[in-house]
């Protein structure tokens, strides 16, 4: 059995566990890592502060509320770190080296920053007419870039002599064509490769891999060999090879890049649980934290079903 599909088993041996009892002694661990204290919750996108060991979780249908657990415990249950508040929203989160934790405000159309201690640092709203701020990560110059998924805009967000600012750094229209339904999601998740040349980004609704050099900010199409990444939300970089949790086609694809990042190709694909959406993930160490949730179903009125799952892949 190949590496993937073992963790295929143990993906669908988690999704089995929800609200069963704790583990008992000489019992199979549980291959995940957090649960929710709350039914009726769906969660989205998540951000990893290594030096602290914590990590946070949005929830999209909870204004804005953000959950935090810790990145050296297994089996623990999350707990509410920023209380919903009218008119927010949370999808992407990023965390940089001060341990400022970014969130990308959706529907908000805003990005939200705050200290490591939980302080509201910033709120930073595009003022752009249907933005839709789906995902976030802080650069190797120390701003975060977060993709638009209904503007053609990549905004870039950064901290100097004259505080916050959030501006549109790039207008990707030139290159990539959106799709003119403002329901469809085409810019996703964002990553920088190793090399701090690029951003990876992908297209959801088509399936297209994106790199653009930070430098000239010139766009171009990765060759993915024919492959269509279609629903692609979160991605997850590690020198050349990137996993792409692929919501609703359920499924999480790993590839291998090559030649500057300019092409791609699929090495496995792990499917991830029909009843269930994954929706983003971040690397701890030799394991992905993968945000497990019952987004797109109806919610459940007694039992918390989201969670977060791990899957070692190293």
């Amino acid at each position: 059995m190949s590496h993937l599909r073992r963790i295929c088993a143990a993906v669908a041996t988690a999704a089995a566990l929800v609200g069963a009892a704790p583990a008992s002694a000489g019992s199979p661990r549980r291959d995940r890592d957090a649960d929710l204290p709350q039914a009726g919750v769906f969660l989205e996108g998540i951000g990893v502060d290594r030096r602290a060991g914590v990590f946070y979780v949005s929830a999209t249908n909870q204004s804005g509320a953000l959950y935090r657990g810790s990145t050296r415990r297994r089996d623990q249950v999350l707990e509410l770190w920023q209380p919903p508040r009218t008119g927010d929203n949370g999808r992407g989160i990023d965390v940089d080296r001060a341990g400022r934790v970014y969130v990308a405000g959706g529907p908000a159309a805003e990005v939200r920053v705050f200290a490591r201690d939980g302080e509201l640092l910033a709120e930073l709203p595009t003022g752009a007419a249907g933005s839709f701020l789906n995902d976030v990560w802080v650069g190797p110059d120390g701003a975060a870039y977060v993709t638009d998924s209904s503007l053609p805009v990549i905004w870039r967000v950064s901290h100097g002599p004259g505080g916050w600012r959030i501006e549109r750094w790039l207008d990707v229209s030139p290159a990539i064509t959106y799709t003119p339904s403002l329901t469809d999601f085409d810019l996703g998740g964002i990553v920088s490769t190793f090399d701090r040349r690029y951003l990876l980004t992908t297209q959801g609704t088509t399936g297209q891999l994106w790199r653009i050099d930070l430098r000239t900010r010139a766009i171009a199409e990765v060759d993915l060999g024919g492959v269509r990444l279609t629903n692609a939300d979160g991605i997850v970089l590690r020198g050349r090879t990137l996993w792409v949790v692929q919501n609703f086609t359920r499924q999480i694809s790993k590839l291998k890049l090559r030649h500057k990042f300019k092409t791609a190709t699929l090495d496995e694909v792990l499917p991830t649980p029909a009843d269930r959406t994954f929706t983003t993930a971040k690397r701890v160490g030799g394991r992905l934290l993968v945000v497990d949730s019952k987004f797109g179903f109806p919610p459940a009125a007694a039992v918390a079903e989201d969670r977060i799952v791990t899957i070692d892949v190293f």
